[in-house]
């Protein structure tokens, strides 16, 4: 028996599907073990040896796969076919060299597409495995672990609040963070813009005014309503007849096929996912078979896979479409994996797979791929110049006529910016007169820089050398889930934490948030993967500089480390005020100075005069909202019982109320429901929990407050959850005992082995007349016909799931089910006679129940 190893369960049943009865396929799935979170993992005074554990979770797994080796013949480690393909395949081997489990021949096969032809063609090719790959892995992993393990432990310790640092993401953070001061720092424009709308043979169109007086007019040049209004009247009074025309052919070749970066960059635009969602979604259609190997940074494709794309543009169009000769594709990128295909179907035949998000996300592959190959598109691009009677004044139209449309037939690449006008323009020669219909003047303010969204964001780390393309949808995410950032209309803000952050490690840490410095390292780690370079030496020219910084950083008192920051960030804390006054006078007490400080839960200014001034506010909010509502607590009224104060102040975590002062003070957090915040409101919420009565069949009382997931109800240790805050003030005793019995029994969800209701009833199946219906069940969704039970594919939606889908995965599950053994029965039914047969030798003992059972259950 030969043992084949690969990631994921779904890629083990094809592929074992495809090389028959004499091979085991096992999943690993994905890396069985890591470094252990802990110091002296990496120990860079012993040649930077690591410390490998395995996964506590892949036990079972790794189990399986040792007592399958100990009687296999060949192991044949079938991974990705990428640098983390390599190193799973490198662990696995390990973990079975330790275990004294590892057969003696051991293989490395590689492919791109999980198809038959791909996999039998790969298994005909094995090689050994690839040590410079292994090394890039081992660099990269305790390059990222020196990083994680030495410096986060500066920031927990030096800049309260701050959560980690890594190696790409607080330089890909560094982005955001400095688009936002740009947009800060950016002071809009005022300009105007004159155009006229021109009739000709019924065609309308749009001409700008590009010459006024005899002078020449920029974007810029109109700067107020007065000028645009005495430039409109002029435009309004002359008479422009066409002075000339300039068409100039355009040609439009196709984009290659996707690579990692460009699938994530254009599913953004166009389909709006984000790097996380796409590259799951492309990873279940190519373990489907649906596309390549997603994880690439190379744009061509085999030659088999260029002929089936012209043949597809032949059948589909006809032979203009299809170029003269095929195009080939180059990628500057110096990493291994560009030795891998773009990302394209596996089947250009087929232009539709699956549905819902799966279905859309293979379309624009497909269309991509398909496109690459096809011909040209050709344009024509026409300029008129229309001048008025004595030449003074000038107005343009531009246009964009699409003669032969090519690929732009197909597919057409999204951009991050507007497109380029492409009006129609009708047919103009010189000295033609068109008829004016209107002049219009109107005013426009210049725009800052836009913030990054995925697609931007990925591309501008591509450009920079930042990361690697398979690296940047986890870097997104981390981002995400630090809290470093926050996602608005698909736009990347800079959140608080994620500014101090960036500011801490720009101020001590400047070489390691440096694009030029990270690219380097970067294409330093490439030369490994080729190698170019020997790992270690990298690993030592970076710990030899990078260890001492954080040493010299970690002595400094935290104090010193934020009064360097509050001269660093001056400018962004305490800007200019309109009126000249002194930005950082404290508008409490007006005498104090305002400063950066830190504390338990991040950084915050305060007054100099503290305590006899205790004005804050937070760290970010300055200019116009130093003063603001959140900044000053808002007296809301006193308590009628105790006569203390009813504040709302502002916290880290938001707004709350505060009754009284100091360490007796009772707080509570204001729900983002409760509406128009009065001191009525204020004293419920500061009142809570509220005792709703006592159970009438325990005696236990019944409570509703608001805790960490929102409102709910509390009996006896259990819980019910309430829709909104009203519900905690509203609810009485009959709606609660009844809420609490709901969420007792499940919310409703049928017991353990009650038979669920299908969640689509589907119709007959067509060719068996069996009613088909679509269930949930343990593992997910599938269908059923009664006889068959078939899973159904992650490419395809249960919502989108058709008739014929299903009878077709029915059929297909059938078609493959193993042939029957004989029944289970008729052998159990022999097993009484062959114990009457061993009577003899069997203990009385065990008998006599058995006789005694027969007869009580005879009476």
């Amino acid at each position: 028996m030969q043992l084949v190893i690969v990631e994921s369960p779904a890629k083990a049943k094809t592929i074992e599907k495809y090389l028959g009865g004499d091979y085991r396929v096992l999943a690993s799935y994905g890396h069985v073990r890591d470094l252990p979170p802990k110091d002296g993992s990496v120990d860079p005074d012993n040649g930077f040896a690591m410390e490998w554990e395995n996964y506590a979770d892949k036990a079972k797994q790794l189990r399986a796969i040792t007592d399958e080796a100990k009687t296999a013949t060949r192991l044949i480690l079938a991974t990705d076919p990428d640098r983390e393909g390599e190193a799973i395949s490198w662990h696995v081997q390990e973990v079975l060299r330790n275990r004294k489990a590892l057969p003696k021949d051991v293989q490395r096969v590689t492919f791109n597409a999980i198809t038959k032809p791909a996999i039998l063609k790969a298994m005909g090719e094995p090689r050994a495995l690839d040590t410079d790959l292994i090394d890039a892995y081992r660099a990269r992993r305790a390059l990222d672990y020196l990083v994680g393990f030495t410096l986060s432990p500066v920031l927990w310790r030096k800049l309260p609040g701050a959560k980690s640092a890594g190696r790409v993401q607080s330089v890909s953070l560094r982005l955001i963070v400095e688009r936002e001061r740009e947009i800060e720092a950016f002071r809009a424009q005022e300009y105007w813009s004159v155009t006229a709308t021109l009739e000709q043979d019924g065609t309308a169109f749009t001409a700008r005014l590009i010459q006024w007086e005899g002078r020449k007019l920029d974007r810029l040049a109109i700067g107020d309503g007065d000028t645009a209004a005495r430039a409109k009247a002029d435009v309004e009074a002359g008479q422009f007849k066409v002075e000339s025309v300039e068409t100039r052919p355009l040609t439009r070749n196709p984009p290659p096929p996707f690579t990692t970066s460009t699938l994530q960059q254009e599913a953004s635009r166009k389909l709006g996912f984000s790097a996380d969602h796409t590259m799951r979604i492309a990873q279940q259609l190519y373990e489907d078979g649906a596309i390549t190997y997603m994880r690439t940074d190379g744009v061509q494709m085999d030659g088999s896979a260029i002929s089936a794309a012209r043949k597809a543009v032949a059948d589909r169009y006809d032979a203009g479409y299809v170029p003269d000769k095929p195009r080939q594709y180059q990628t500057k990128a110096k990493n291994a994996q560009e030795a891998h295909e773009a990302i394209r179907p596996t089947d250009f035949g087929r232009d539709r797979i699956g549905s819902g998000d799966h279905a859309r996300l293979y379309d624009l592959v497909w269309k991509r791929a398909l496109a690459s190959q096809m011909a040209s598109a050709r344009l024509e691009r026409t300029t008129v110049d229309l001048a008025e009677g004595t030449g003074r004044h000038v107005i343009r139209a531009t246009g964009q006529v699409v003669l032969f449309p090519g690929y732009l037939a197909l597919y057409e690449e999204s951009t991050d910016d507007e497109a380029e006008d492409a009006r129609r323009l009708p047919r103009l020669k010189e000295g033609d007169a068109p008829a004016k219909k209107d002049v219009a003047a109107e005013q426009h303010f210049t725009q800052p820089p836009p913030r990054f969204s995925e697609a931007s964001l990925v591309k501008r780390m591509e450009e920079l050398g930042i990361g690697r393309p398979s690296t940047y949808a986890s870097i997104i995410k981390t981002l995400k889930d630090r809290a470093y950032v926050r996602v608005e209309k698909n736009r990347f803000h800079a959140e608080e934490s994620g500014r101090l952050v960036t500011a801490f490690l720009e101020r001590f840490f400047p070489r390691y948030v440096g694009y030029d410095y990270t690219a380097e390292l970067e294409e330093e780690l490439d030369d490994v993967s080729g190698g170019r370079a020997a790992w270690q030496s990298v690993l030592d020219a970076f710990w030899r500089d990078f260890k001492p910084k954080t040493s010299e950083v970690m002595e400094q008192q935290p104090s010193a480390i934020t009064a360097e920051l509050d001269l660093f960030l001056a400018d962004y804390l305490f800007p200019e005020r309109a009126d000249g006054a002194d930005p950082r006078l404290c508008p409490n007490c007006g005498a104090g100075k305002l400063a950066l400080r830190g504390g338990k839960f991040g950084a915050f200014v305060a007054c100099s005069n503290y305590p006899d001034c205790k004005f804050t506010r937070r760290f970010g909010q300055g200019g116009e909202d130093a003063g603001g509502a959140d900044a000053t607590p808002e007296q809301l009224g006193h308590d009628p019982e105790t006569g203390l104060p009813v504040e709302r102040k502002a916290g880290r975590f938001g707004p709350y109320i505060q009754l009284g002062e100091g360490k007796e003070a009772k707080r509570a957090s204001i729900p983002t429901d409760a509406g128009e915040l009065t001191l009525e409101l204020a004293l419920k919420l500061l009142s809570l929990p509220r005792t709703v009565g006592t159970h009438p069949e325990s005696g236990e009382p019944i409570t509703a407050a608001i805790g960490r997931y929102g409102p709910y109800l509390l009996h006896a240790g259990k819980y019910a959850r309430l829709q909104s805050t009203a519900e905690v003030f509203e609810t009485g005793m009959n709606a609660a005992v009844v809420k609490l019995a709901e969420a007792a029994a499940g919310g409703g969800r049928p017991q353990r082995g009650a038979a669920r209701a299908p969640l689509k009833e589907l119709g007959d199946h067509p060719r068996t007349g069996e009613p088909v219906k679509l269930m949930e069940g343990r593992y997910g969704p599938y269908v059923t016909d009664g006889n068959t039970n078939a899973t159904l594919p992650k490419t395809i939606a249960p919502e989108a799931l058709t008739l014929e889908e299903a009878a077709q995965l029915l059929d297909a599950r059938a078609a493959a089910a193993p042939v029957k053994k004989k029944p289970v029965r008729k052998a159990a039914a022999k097993k009484p006679a062959a114990a009457k047969g061993a009577s003899a030798k069997a203990p009385a003992k065990r008998a006599a129940p058995k006789k005694t059972a027969v007869k009580k259950a005879g009476t």
